[in-house]
């Protein structure tokens, strides 16, 4: 028999903390919960979870410290935020860390349940099939497979977005890639913040892809992205 999917719990709010808890457990996930962000960081090691939903205001580390940490050693755990500030840009820092999507508190929990399930779908069960070839991008390498994109000058690891956004771009070489589509395959939706949300992960590229001056991520106005090679 499988083991349960395992969701680790970053957040100080006692109370909020034991009802997610509960109901999460009631959902047929393993929880573990940490009430500070130090606290978290040692779970997050101990615990191995598949999934972490952070708090942003926590005592001893922040929840956007804490994601960049978590971040910085595993570009694949999917990561939900929650935040009390509604202004955008403070949902676009916690993008900018590493989140993968973000909840405005009061929230119902029925939604973070779902929205649990459906990052889930997309980075667990609904795993794209293998690249096996080695992609030329001007005079870089791609390697989808091992999140890698190799330059003479630089080895840079990808993040799993980062890899899939490069892999629909180069897919459709100096032609135009919608943005809906790609929000649609990647996200599960184009709301405003996951095109933020995308915005963040092209800027990253177009830093990534400095060394080739003719390799380019441009925008086409109105109607999405194209690689030039």
């Amino acid at each position: 028999m499988s083991r349960r999917i395992r969701l680790l719990l970053i957040e100080d709010e006692e109370i909020l903390a034991a009802v997610v808890k509960e109901t999460l457990e009631g959902s047929g996930f393993e929880v573990a919960h940490a009430a500070n962000g130090v606290e978290g960081w040692t779970m997050y090691h101990s615990f191995q979870p598949d999934l972490c939903i952070v708090d942003v205001m926590m005592p001893k580390k922040d929840g956007l410290t804490l994601i960049g940490e978590i971040r910085a050693i595993d570009n694949n755990i999917p990561l939900i935020l929650l935040t009390a500030k509604s202004e955008k840009p403070d949902v676009l820092k916690g993008f900018q860390a590493g989140a993968d999507d973000y909840m405005k508190k009061p929230f119902s929990i029925e939604e973070l349940i779902f929205r649990v399930h459906a990052i889930l779908r997309r980075t667990m069960f609904n795993a794209k099939p293998a690249v096996t070839e080695l992609i030329r991008i001007g005079s870089y390498t791609f390697d989808y497979n091992r999140l890698e994109l190799r330059h003479e000058k630089e080895l840079k690891k990808l993040s799993q977005k980062e890899a899939d956004i490069l892999k629909m771009l180069v897919d459709h070489a100096n032609d135009i890639t919608s943005r809906k589509d790609m929000l649609m395959d990647l996200w599960g939706d184009d709301s405003f913040f996951n095109t933020r949300n995308m915005d963040v992960y092209i800027s990253r590229l177009r830093k990534y892809l400095r060394y080739d001056e003719e390799v380019q991520i441009v925008n086409v106005r109105s109607r999405g992205l194209k690689l030039l090679l």
